[in-house]
């Protein structure tokens, strides 16, 4: 089939990471995937939430949102609303799970990381952007943190990152942009781990159920797309410790 953009059924959008975006925050990034786009940033806190305290270990925490003129149409802040949405809370608990699972909290010390993920432009896949976004500003939090010496060394122990894919007339899509995404048979948003470990698959089938060789295909072309990520995230990085 021919995708909106012209795209290969397994062809990632092109994805772009620029660093040090923002000059107040330990670690920032400027993250596109296609059409959309996300600003991530670190900040440090010398403290842990009061669940934390004295057990010698720091914490991760993660906040999104999408700003009034990211889509079509504005949207408003949901700090004029009052309360966050179910859906901002669904996605900032996964970036910040997601980022969790490859550090490790001993090593950071007693220190609260804060991942800020603002959509500034969205054509679907601001959760997965988010996530392999953020994780790319930890990384730089960190590295200055080990340069200030605040900690003595960089507690990654794995990559991570995410990417969605789909099934349109039962043809897999990796990647999927807001026009194949609102349309698609089946969605799955994707986040996996270096070594290879899935932290999580968040999967539906909007019209007919899919079986298990459908679902192997999808999950083997997010594979595919995860791995070019890190690639990139890599080379953003650079050497940790």
């Amino acid at each position: 089939m021919v995708r909106n953009d012209g795209r290969a059924p397994n062809e990632m959008r092109k994805v772009t990471i620029k660093k040090n975006v923002n000059r107040h925050a330990a670690g920032s990034v400027l993250i596109q995937v296609g059409h959309t786009k996300v600003i991530c940033t670190a900040s440090v806190e010398n403290k842990v939430p009061h669940f934390l305290r004295d057990k010698g270990q720091g914490w991760i925490t993660a906040e999104y949102s999408m700003l009034p003129s990211s889509t079509h149409t504005r949207t408003s802040r949901e700090s004029t609303r009052g309360k966050v949405t179910g859906r901002t809370q669904e996605i900032q608990r996964l970036i910040g799970r997601s980022l969790r699972t490859v550090v490790d909290m001993k090593k950071m010390g007693e220190f609260t990381i804060w991942l800020d993920c603002d959509v500034i432009q969205a054509d679907g896949g601001t959760r997965t952007a988010s996530i392999t976004g953020a994780f790319v500003a930890l990384c730089l939090a960190f590295k200055q943190m080990k340069k200030d010496k605040r900690i003595d060394t960089i507690p990654i122990k794995d990559y991570v990152a995410a990417t969605s894919v789909g099934m349109i007339a039962g043809v897999q899509l990796l990647d999927l942009e807001y026009g194949e995404d609102s349309n698609a048979d089946v969605d799955l948003n994707v986040v996996r781990t270096g070594k290879g470990g899935y932290v999580e698959i968040q999967g539906t089938a909007e019209k007919e159920p899919f079986n298990d060789q459908e679902m192997a295909a999808m999950l083997k072309l997010a594979n595919k797309g995860i791995k070019d990520l890190i690639v990139l995230q890599k080379k953003i990085t650079g050497k940790l410790n």
